[in-house]
């Protein structure tokens, strides 16, 4: 049995506008400063980020962020607060055993922790803050099919493989959500450099000489819209998450290729930690 709390806006108004209303700075600080005690008295520290959702292009002060890094405190309770304000990332920051950080609805954070720690944890308060505690079953997760396979020299010699004869594209997700991926033309001459490129406990998928013509028939599917030239390396791209209204949205935007995400069906792996070890979870694109 685990215990949460749930740490909500008392104001109705900041319930409702988040970041905009004129008592969110006020929520903010009792938001911290309770964070800040939990994590203490918890003995979390550092907390792991895992789950990451990139909706939009990330601030410069969070490039070093990605699944697996591991949080300090201060880091953490920024990344709490920007999730509580509707802005995200958003992510779960946990330390094993300890402490689990996730956001929920209207401004509220969730920590969930073992209940005998919840015992000790005394004095908790914010006179703008809403504290309500749960005791929950901890969550065996869904039946997910996850991918397994594992990025190593067998993967990258597949990839030169068929780079040698044919055109090779390769996503590189290192998030979920429509800015957490990167894109590369493949080619037998630079399988290293991109192998080099890529982080621990991204999703790897390769795509073998894939239909990239301007089709209206896709504009209906998630799919992503790639500059002209494709030149080997990193590609300039733009995703499409629930596909676009014409083809018009996407070259006017001077994009010249479409590929839909339904494509990424196969030939996927996992980067490993450099132990060695893999440890991220992600979904196969095909499991639906």
């Amino acid at each position: 049995m685990t215990a949460e709390l749930v740490v909500s806006p008392s104001d109705e108004q900041v319930r409702a506008s988040l970041a905009e209303a004129p008592a969110w700075s006020a929520y903010a600080v009792d938001l911290r400063n309770l964070i800040n005690v939990v994590i203490e008295e918890c003995g979390a520290s550092p907390l792991e980020v895992s789950e990451l959702l990139v909706s939009q292009p990330l601030p410069d002060r969070y490039w070093r962020l990605r699944n697996g890094m591991q949080a300090s405190p201060a880091e953490a309770i920024d990344l709490a607060e920007q999730m509580a304000a509707g802005f995200g990332p958003y992510c779960r920051l946990v330390t094993p055993g300890r402490l689990l950080i996730e956001s929920g609805w209207d401004g509220a954070i969730h920590l969930a922790m073992e209940q005998a720690i919840a015992n000790s944890l005394t004095g908790l308060a914010g006179d703008n803050l809403s504290l309500e505690w749960r005791a929950s079953e901890p969550d065996p997760g869904e039946d997910r099919r996850l991918v397994d396979d594992v990025v190593d020299d067998e993967f990258w010699n597949s990839v030169r493989v068929a780079a040698a004869d044919a055109l090779v594209l390769l996503c590189e997700r290192w998030a979920h959500g429509a800015f957490g991926c990167r894109w590369f033309r493949v080619t037998a001459g630079n399988v290293a450099e991109v192998a080099q490129a890529v982080r621990p406990r991204s999703l790897l998928c390769v795509v073998t000489d894939p239909d990239l013509r301007l089709d209206t028939g896709v504009l209906e599917e998630d799919f992503t819209a790639f500059e002209d030239p494709l030149t080997p390396g990193q590609l300039v791209y733009r995703a499409y998450p629930g596909g676009a209204d014409s083809l018009a949205e996407v070259t006017d935007r001077g994009l010249s290729f479409m590929l839909a995400d339904a494509v990424l069906d196969g030939g996927c792996a996992v980067v490993p930690d450099s132990d060695g070890v893999l440890r991220a979870a992600w979904e196969s694109p095909d499991a639906g």
